[in-house]
């Protein structure tokens, strides 16, 4: 049964992708703990494009698939699970890219919600974290996706933020969503 198509973020309004967020229903890999079984020669690069075996994977569902299956384990390393067997997969940075932002409202009753280079969904808010990380090439926003995993916010998303907090003027700055306040400065 093929998968289907990702929803179109524009097209949907926040009470829809909270919809579609709660009836979403991703396999339980957190309850799986097979034997680790060696390594998927997998990678997914700093811009969110998938690799196997040095080449990248064209096909877009194919990467939607095996991003149900991704978890992020306790030592902090990434494995692509099943009920039958664990494969280490490398991440160089984050596993997800939000590559679209969808807001709705104003300062504390905003609400964010981003769609990933996977075609899932996230909003922000107390589950779903939106930090800022500086290193040495900059600050690096990510947004918590599941189970430990981030997206990094994709450049031109963070731009959107970015304006959207300095229009409301918060101190610091910042912005809302579902109640909790997100600090794009740094500070938090």
């Amino acid at each position: 049964m093929p998968m289907e198509p990702p929803p179109d973020l524009a097209s949907l309004s926040l009470t829809d992708i909270a919809r579609l967020l709660a009836e979403k229903r991703l396999p339980p890999v957190e309850k799986w703990n097979p034997a680790h079984c060696g390594d998927s020669d997998m990678r997914i690069a700093r811009d969110g494009t998938w690799f196997h075996q040095g080449s990248p994977i064209g096909r877009e569902a194919m990467v939607r698939l095996f991003s149900t299956i991704l978890r992020r384990e306790a030592d902090g390393s990434y494995v692509l699970v099943t009920p039958v067997e664990k494969l280490s997969i490398e991440v160089e940075d984050a596993p997800f890219i939000a590559v679209e932002l969808k807001t709705e409202g104003e300062d504390r009753e905003r609400s964010l919600a981003f769609r990933l280079n996977t075609g899932d969904l996230v909003a922000a808010g107390p589950d779903n974290a939106l930090v800022l990380r500086e290193t040495a090439d900059g600050p690096h926003p990510y947004i918590h996706v599941r189970g430990g995993m981030e997206a990094l916010i994709a450049r031109s998303v963070y731009y959107e933020l970015m304006n959207l907090a300095l229009d409301e003027n918060a101190d610091p700055i910042g912005l809302w969503s579902d109640g909790a306040f997100f600090a794009l400065d740094g500070s938090a």
